[in-house]
C-alpha cells in the first residue's frame, strides 16, 4: 500500500480558531514538536499513538484528544492503514493557559457528547456563512472541555429570560449583517456559553437557528416579489446562493427555485407551488 498524505487546511472566520486541519496519513510520523495553540483532535479511522510529557498515549475510538500548547509531543499511526483525523487549533481566548497542567495529566477525554459536538463543529466550520453556528458550537465545546479540566464555569449574573430577550433584540437589529457570539457577549456582559444556554432554554432554538429563520422569512417575501435568488441571498444576509438554499430547504421544505416556480409553468406572480410529501 502506497503511503498517503491527504491534507486540507483552512482558517475560518471564527474567533479563537487558529486553523482547521483534516488529514489522512498512512505512514507519516510526526517528530517531537510544539504548537502555540491548543490542539483539539478527533480520529475518524485508525488510531494514533503519541508521547506527551514523556508518557505514551493513544487515541481509542470515540475519544477526544486535547493537547496543550507549548508541551512537546509527536504522533504516528497505530494501525497498518494509518489514520484519518480532524483537528482544531484553538488560541488561549478559548482555553486559558492555566489549564495546561490538567490537559497534560488527562489528554484523552472519553465523552460521547463532547465527541459528537466536536464533529458538529467541524461540519459548521466547513460551511461558509455559518460562522454564528460554528461559534455557538465552539462555545459549548469549550465549556465542556473546561468542565473536564476542572475549571469553574463563568456564568453571567443576569437572569436567563432577560438575557435571552436582549440577545433576541440584538439579533433582530442585525438580521442581515449578523453579529458574532463574542460581540454579543461583550455587549450583554455575559459569558458566551451562558448566552447560548439562556437563549436556547427561552426559545427552544439556538441563536444561529433563530437568525437563519429570520433571514429565510425575509427571503421568502423577496422571492415572491420576483427578485433573483442570488440577489436575495446577499440581501438577506446569507453568504451566497448555496448558503441560502441549504437553510431554505431545511426550513421551508423545498428549494428557492421550486418555491418561486422556476421552470414550473405559468401562474400569477407572487404565488408559490410547494409540493409536500
Amino acid at each position: 500500500m502506497a503511503a498517503q498524505r491527504d491534507v486540507t487546511a483552512w482558517r475560518p472566520r471564527v474567533p479563537g480558531v487558529v486553523e482547521v486541519f483534516h488529514a489522512h496519513f498512512t505512514e507519516y510520523a510526526y517528530p517531537m514538536h510544539v504548537h502555540e495553540a491548543w490542539t483539539l483532535l478527533i480520529v475518524d479511522d485508525g488510531a494514533v499513538r503519541y508521547d506527551l510529557d514523556r508518557h505514551e498515549h493513544g487515541t481509542p475510538r470515540g475519544t477526544v484528544t486535547l493537547l496543550p500548547p507549548h508541551v512537546p509531543h509527536n504522533g504516528a499511526p497505530a494501525t497498518p492503514h494509518g489514520f484519518r483525523k480532524r483537528v482544531l487549533y484553538l488560541d488561549t481566548s478559548r482555553l486559558a493557559g492555566d489549564l495546561i497542567g490538567a490537559a497534560v495529566d488527562t489528554p484523552e477525554l472519553r465523552d460521547p457528547l463532547l465527541r459528537h459536538r466536536v464533529g458538529q463543529l467541524h461540519t459548521a466550520l466547513a460551511r461558509p456563512g455559518d460562522e454564528l453556528e460554528a461559534e455557538s458550537r465552539l462555545t459549548l465545546v469549550g465549556e465542556r472541555l473546561r468542565t473536564h479540566l476542572r475549571a469553574r464555569p463563568e456564568d453571567g449574573a443576569r437572569s436567563g429570560p432577560a438575557l435571552a430577550r436582549h440577545l433576541r433584540e440584538l439579533l433582530d437589529e442585525r438580521v442581515v449583517e449578523g453579529l458574532s457570539l463574542q460581540e454579543a457577549a461583550g455587549l450583554l456582559q455575559a459569558h458566551p456559553a451562558h448566552l447560548v444556554r439562556a437563549f436556547s432554554t427561552a426559545y427552544g432554538i439556538a441563536p444561529h437557528q433563530y437568525l437563519n429563520s429570520r433571514r429565510v422569512d425575509r427571503a421568502r417575501r423577496l422571492l415572491l416579489d420576483g427578485r433573483p435568488i442570488g440577489e436575495v441571498a446577499t440581501t438577506t444576509g446569507f453568504y451566497d446562493q448555496a448558503h441560502l438554499t441549504r437553510h431554505f430547504r431545511k426550513l421551508v421544505g423545498t428549494t428557492p427555485g421550486r418555491y418561486t416556480g422556476t421552470g414550473a409553468g405559468h401562474r400569477p406572480r407572487g404565488t408559490a407551488q410547494v409540493t409536500s410529501t
